[in-house]
């Protein structure tokens, strides 16, 4: 990293938002890098791959709905399918006392989905940067003034200087990983350590099996449970149901030593002894995920801070701006609101002077 690394922009966190951002500030003209702490691209996008060709089965986020047009657009325009939630047979509610087939699909709802995950989202987003844009493994420490009218970011290899900052992370995440100082309002520390995490508190499970075997029963693969550990459960299949799984939703501090069993023995009681084995079970954890969830995530949960309009201003004299899904005032914790929030915060930092204010600006040397 260059000892004068400055830039127009500097984009905190490479997932739907932060890359929404980055390209399109590249598209206006703007010296934008975008630095992500992890070694892949996605944040809460995350899509383990199967042996079916082109299919992968999400771990994190998975549906987009009618309405959504920014995922719609984006899917149509870098070329990635989609098709239907699979939403035909009954549903099953599981209680202490045994468990009940209802007529119908009672949980789901008309969708869409990523035939090869969610992340594609992101991997095609990403392949579209220019060399050296995207900087992996670059956790940020610190955002301070620079005391050139500009902020300093500080990274392992050194300082970086923007004149605009996008935090495409979690709020009460960037709370706790980055230093500000004393920069910020009190109101706006309070807020962003109070905003929950969309997903940080959920374990998600994934189990995949040879068939869609339920859907042979006239099930959909949709049920309720009153007694865990996943309280609900979809049908997860691919297009054709191939790859076959199911997937449910756990809290995230049920997941201890055991958890793989009593998910098993939940979906044996509730799919039959097909559903004993399965030939994959994944289970995400999100709330151990250092780089999605801070310590505290177990215990915030207002999501009526979703989309506050103090995260509509952007801080630091303007110079600092908010982008994670929890931030979009429509479509919070979707897909749909991470890009709404990556493209405000790009239209925010276009709409102020671009001049670097005669600042030398390296050319990126870094590769994807």
């Amino acid at each position: 990293m260059s000892h004068q690394d400055c830039h127009d922009v500097i984009v905190v966190g490479a997932g739907a938002s932060g890359l929404a951002a980055a390209t399109a500030l590249l598209t206006a003209g703007r010296d934008t890098v975008c630095l992500e702490a992890r070694d892949r691209t996605g944040g809460r996008l995350l899509s383990a791959l199967t042996s079916h060709p082109e299919r992968a089965l999400d771990l994190g986020a998975t549906w987009f709905w009618d309405g959504e047009q920014r995922v719609q657009t984006l899917a149509a325009r870098t070329g990635i399918e989609t098709f239907e939630q699979h939403l035909v047979g009954d549903t099953l509610l599981q209680e202490p006392t045994g468990t009940r087939r209802l007529t119908g699909n009672l949980i789901d709802a008309p969708s869409r989905r990523f035939a090869a995950g969610s992340q594609s989202i992101t991997s095609a987003l990403a392949a579209a940067l220019p060399t050296g844009i995207l900087r992996l493994n670059t956790p940020v420490s610190a955002i301070h003034r620079d005391g050139r009218g500009g902020l300093a970011v500080l990274a392992p290899a050194g300082t970086l200087h923007a004149e605009h900052v996008i935090l495409a992370v979690p709020p009460a995440l960037a709370m706790e990983r980055i230093d500000f100082g004393d920069t910020l309002s009190s109101d706006l520390v309070r807020l962003a350590r109070a905003t929950p995490v969309w997903m940080g508190a959920v374990a998600k499970v994934v189990a995949q099996y040879s068939s869609a075997f339920w859907r042979e029963e006239g099930l959909a693969g949709a049920a309720l449970s009153r007694t865990g550990p996943l309280q609900e459960i979809h049908d997860m299949s691919g297009p054709d149901g191939r790859p076959a799984a199911l997937f449910g939703f756990a809290h995230a501090r049920t997941v201890r030593a055991g958890f793989d069993k009593a998910v098993t023995a939940q979906l044996t009681q509730l799919f039959g002894p097909v559903a004993a084995t399965p030939e994959v079970l994944h289970v995400q954890n999100w709330s151990a995920e250092r780089w999605t969830s801070p310590s505290t995530v177990q215990h915030l949960a207002d999501y009526s801070l979703f989309g506050h309009t103090l995260y509509q201003r952007p801080a630091l004299d303007g110079r600092l701006h908010w982008a994670s899904t929890e931030t979009a005032v429509d479509h919070a914790g979707h897909i749909e609101g991470a890009l709404a929030a990556g493209n405000r915060a790009a239209h925010a930092v276009l709409a102020t002077p671009g001049a670097l204010n005669g600042r030398s600006v390296t050319t990126p040397t870094a590769s994807r």
